[in-house]
């Protein structure tokens, strides 16, 4: 930019890419102050328009406001941008879910008539199992079967979640009673924190059954009958619920371990 002077203003000149419409304030325009469109043509514009150039004369208020002008027109540009970027990746997020969503369906129907017809197909081995073994199919939870080559094998079970009613609280406040008992020792207090520790419940507010097993162990060793009573009730307080059927298949390695194939989506 090169600077001039006269008896008037401080003069900038600034040269302004042909063909460019914008509106500025002259110089020697009669209404300093007002805006007015500029229009510089050239007929050559789709050849020269990344090379012609014409120098235009303005004050420094005027430089300053046609330098806010286009920092304005890149601001409105980029934002416009942004917003038609944003939109091209929700258009394209909803193409993908559309696309998507029947793909999974088709799968997880595919996977549910599969578990129905293996299920099915092991009815009769299971009743035979029973016959044979002499054993009532509810005394077992999960059943494997393994080829006479032994490697393969197919599982077949049901999922059980702990459960206890509310006779469960009687025995753990009978538990409580007894660590009261106790003297305030060291040893008594290492026993009390491991006894409470295996009352506690889960997230879902249920006691764990591993964990009720490791308390009689204890009640037993402390020979009170207080503490053995307690346990004994919680024991008896167990309702167990059933879950889901899963079928886990299985084939033999390379190094004679056991490969699961993959069944779910996680797993896959």
């Amino acid at each position: 930019m090169k600077e001039t002077h006269n008896d008037r203003d401080e003069i900038f000149s600034c040269k302004v890419p042909t063909p460019r419409c914008f509106t500025g304030i002259w110089e020697d325009q009669p209404h300093i102050g007002k805006s007015t469109d500029i229009e510089i043509n050239n007929p050559n514009y789709l050849s020269e328009m990344k090379h012609d150039t014409q120098t235009v004369t303005m004050t420094a208020e005027e430089a300053a406001l046609f330098h806010r002008f286009k920092e304005s027109e890149a601001m409105k540009i980029e934002a416009d941008r942004a917003h038609r970027e944003r939109e091209t990746y929700r258009n394209l997020v909803d193409e993908e879910i559309e696309r998507t969503i029947p793909l999974l369906r088709a799968v997880s129907s595919g996977l549910r008539s599969a578990k129905e017809q293996v299920i099915q197909q092991f009815q009769t081995i299971l009743q035979m199992k029973s016959q044979v073994m002499k054993l009532s199919r509810d005394e077992q939870r999960t059943h494997t079967f393994t080829n006479s080559e032994g490697d393969k094998r197919i599982t077949l079970g049901m999922y059980h979640t702990d459960g206890y009613d509310d006779t469960a609280d009687e025995g753990i406040a009978m538990v409580c009673r007894y660590l009261e008992s106790l003297a305030d020792e060291a040893k008594s207090k290492a026993l009390v924190g491991m006894v409470l520790k295996l009352l506690s419940r889960d997230a879902k507010g249920t006691l764990k059954a591993n964990r009720v097993l490791q308390l009689r162990r204890m009640a037993e060793e402390s020979g009170s009958g207080l503490f053995i009573e307690g346990v004994r009730i919680i024991e008896e307080s167990y309702r167990s619920a059933a879950g889901c059927q899963f079928i886990r298949a299985e084939i033999r390695g390379d190094d004679g371990g056991w490969i699961t194939i993959p069944l779910g989506m996680t797993e896959a």
